[in-house]
């Protein structure tokens, strides 16, 4: 049986990992790792779940506030997905863990829990602190556990990073940090007195500055039949609904934001912006 303080240890690490790329308006940093109960889903607006494949199976999961959930849904780019945003965040996370994330899954905040655990068991909870309990980071035990024997054995030494210096300086020699900071409640309707509430002032855009989005420049399009798909072989060629030497068209998850004229750069095609179609969604 793996020690709980290695546990709790890699499960900061983790924690540590996704704070530095979840979106957030403020610098994120760890708390302090916690046996996780079902009431823990109830502190947050938004959860997102990754299968964990290679040596080290089982699921991760990132639980956020409203804050970040209002920004992605009022986008001036249209509503953005939640799991997407976080996938950076989760694969992070099992970076650390010595394994790799598949693709991130929004799950309702009534079954996150569940879908966690899948068969049972417990998990370790590790809330994200910024100016208040931002977001946390949930891990299965018997995770944490098979990640800690990989670790032992040389499996997963070389990818999980040290705890930063500032969560763990206060700690018990273990790499834990003193049990000075704000903790997950256990029961969702007490424990607020020293905690300020989550989503309690409003972001704003600038929470997802350093979210990845899907650009794509677009030359034309047309509707052809599938007999006529069916043909096309190597030399077909497919006339678009473009005249020659119209502007492209850049689309930011399939809204269109702006257009220009197709160049090359350094033996790659670009695009030059020769109109803002939506100036807001630029700002």
């Amino acid at each position: 049986m793996t020690s709980p303080e290695n546990a709790g240890r890699l499960a900061l690490e983790a924690a540590a990992a996704v704070a530095a790329v979840l979106p957030s308006s403020e610098e994120l940093a760890p708390g302090d790792p916690q046996p996780g109960t079902e009431h823990v889903a109830r502190l947050f607006a938004g959860a997102a779940v990754s299968e964990l494949t290679g040596p080290i199976t089982g699921r991760v999961a990132v639980l956020v506030g409203e804050d970040l959930v209002s920004a992605l849904s009022s986008s001036p780019m249209g509503g953005l997905d939640l799991a997407a945003a976080v996938q950076p965040a989760l694969d992070a996370a099992a970076g650390v863990l010595g394994c790799s994330a598949g693709a991130a899954r929004s799950v309702d905040m009534e079954i996150v829990v569940d879908e966690l655990l899948g068969g049972g068991g417990e998990f370790t909870a590790v809330p994200l602190l910024g100016s208040g309990i931002s977001a946390a980071v949930l891990v299965p035990d018997v995770t944490l556990d098979a990640a800690v024997a990989a670790e032992a054995g040389g499996a997963g030494a070389s990818s999980a990073p040290s705890v930063p210096a500032e969560a763990g300086a206060a700690g018990d020699g273990a790499g834990l940090p003193a049990m000075s900071q704000p903790q997950l409640p256990d029961d969702p309707r007490a424990g607020f007195d020293n905690v300020r509430p989550i989503g309690s002032a409003r972001r704003g855009i600038e929470m997802l500055h350093g979210v990845e989005m899907e650009v794509t420049v677009e030359l034309g399009r047309t509707r052809m039949p599938v007999r006529d798909l069916l043909a096309l072989a190597p030399g077909a060629v497919i006339a678009l609904d473009r005249a020659a030497g119209s502007p492209a068209d850049l689309l930011v998850n399939g809204r269109l934001i702006a257009r220009g004229e197709v160049v090359v750069v350094d033996e790659d095609f670009g695009l030059r912006i020769t109109e803002i179609i939506d100036q807001q969604a630029m700002a």
